[in-house]
């Protein structure tokens, strides 16, 4: 692959490492250099062994939406662009303060899910607006005849009773007994491809603990299990809450830590709090892949 036309023109390209609760990403300041990305070029990105390794790409570029301060793009490891990131719209907040990109307080974000508000806080935790929960199955979009606290999926013979939510992404969440008795890498690659979903899904498995208090583990699109999921722990408590199971303040600990989501229900956007940390800078230098 020749860098040259990844970067521009220029020998090499800045990226800065981030992750969020282990969700890793690589970041890429796209307002002060000029850069193309491909799907070919997000995977070798996101290769562990041959690239910098991340679940997902971030770019981020001036915007050109009158209530936007800066717009972003997310890639998956295998390339495929998606609508919207929980963890990795907190790091992009959090990058666009330790970078200098702005000095305000709530910085408002476009992305292909719509416009999001992101705040760093002074604890090192963002706190970020995802908006309200999109329940209308078409618009997940996800085939139903009609709207439902759950949907009967069914895979191999088998009936899953599932919640469908749009947190700007699409999300089949499934309550389950024991987070550790689940085999995830195998029904989450089932539910992810069902057809029933026409642009695949994200599957999450929501273990209660009490009504302030779940357990999760998310199979994203295009990843795999990874440590923690942001709009899946919205769409989690948005389920739960819907379903009577959950106060409207609930702690997530997924398998990189906790977040905490809070949504009051009816057309209230979805509150999500939780970090978003800087691993490394780097540099891309052409030619090499």
């Amino acid at each position: 692959m020749a860098w040259r036309a990844f970067v521009g023109g220029t020998m090499s390209v800045a990226f800065v490492k981030m992750q969020g609760l282990g969700n890793d990403f690589v970041v890429f300041d796209g307002v002060r250099q000029s850069i193309t990305l491909t799907a070919e070029r997000v995977r070798f990105i996101a290769d562990r062994r041959q690239g910098v390794g991340c679940d997902q790409v971030l770019l981020i570029e001036p915007s050109d939406h009158a209530d936007a301060d800066f717009s972003y793009r997310i890639w998956n490891a295998d390339g495929t662009e998606v609508e919207h990131c929980g963890n990795g719209v907190r790091c992009v907040g959090r990058f666009l303060h330790d970078q200098g990109l702005t000095e305000q307080a709530t910085i408002t974000l476009a992305t292909q899910a719509g416009l999001t508000r992101v705040t760093p806080l002074a604890s090192g935790d963002v706190q970020v607006d995802m908006g309200p929960p999109v329940l209308t199955p078409s618009e997940i979009p996800f085939r139903a005849p009609a709207q439902a606290p759950l949907y009967d999926l069914t895979i191999d013979g088998n009936d899953y009773p599932i919640g469908a939510v749009s947190m700007g992404n699409p999300h089949a969440v499934l309550r389950v007994d024991a987070l550790t008795q689940i085999p995830v890498e195998r029904l989450g690659a089932a539910i992810e491809a069902h057809p029933d979903f026409p642009n695949r899904v994200n599957a999450g498995f929501m273990q209660i603990v009490d009504r302030q208090h779940i357990g999760l583990r998310v199979f994203e699109r295009g990843v795999g299990e990874t440590p923690a999921c942001g709009t899946g722990a919205c769409a989690a408590v948005v389920c739960g809450i819907i379903n009577g199971w959950l106060d409207a303040r609930v702690v997530v600990a997924l398998t990189g830590g906790e977040l905490v989501i809070h949504w009051d229900g009816a057309n209230e956007s979805v509150w999500m709090t939780g970090p978003a940390t800087t691993v490394f800078d780097g540099r891309l230098a052409a030619g090499a892949a």
